[in-house]
């Protein structure tokens, strides 16, 4: 078996803040890793540190860039155990759209629509848990409770066969992270 790795999150930016507020949620953004370490991981999200806009398909990194300074943010780590066939399909999902990084946008107005509920594919945009439900979705890992334009980071919480390895500060996280370590 291998594993599939889920990061959620919670920032203090404006943009994390303003979705929290809309939803109640306790994490406000998903990235996907294939890799115990968690490096690298990918996402939809900023560009640019201090600017939430332009946003696309990014490598994320726990020690640099955005996540250097974000210390004592809650989050939580799951992890998804799949067959050989899944986690290659869904890496290669992944390895593509970071090869044609330049075709995708961020989907602000599925982040909207997703908060009212409707569902709505656009063509190479994406917001955090959109993108991550749908390399689940087409690699067959998981069966999603809604569709893959509606999920939140949230909603992977409450998803059986996903397992809980850390809640907490992100700094904990981090002191954390070493292949064969028990996280909970």
């Amino acid at each position: 078996m291998k594993s599939i790795y889920l990061l959620l999150t919670r920032s203090d930016t404006y943009v994390s803040k303003t979705i929290g507020l809309a939803t109640s949620d306790k994490y406000t953004h998903i990235s996907i890793s294939f890799e115990e370490t968690l490096e690298p991981l990918y996402s939809f999200a900023r560009k640019y540190k201090r600017t939430p806009l332009p946003a696309g398909i990014r490598h994320e990194a726990l020690y640099s860039g955005f996540y250097e300074k974000c210390n004592h943010i809650p989050c939580a780590l799951y992890e998804l155990k799949v067959n050989e066939e899944t986690y290659e399909k869904a890496r290669s999902h992944v390895d593509d759209m970071m090869e044609n990084a330049d075709c995708y946008r961020y989907n602000v107005l599925g982040l909207i629509l997703c908060r009212m509920n409707i569902a709505y594919d656009r063509k190479r945009r994406y917001f955090c848990s959109e993108f991550v439900s749908e390399v689940l979705e087409k690699s067959n890992a998981i069966e999603l409770p809604k569709h893959p334009s509606l999920m939140r980071p949230a909603d992977y919480t409450n998803i059986d066969g996903i397992n809980c390895l850390f809640d907490g500060k992100l700094h904990e996280l981090k002191s954390s992270i070493r292949p064969g370590y028990q996280y909970c």
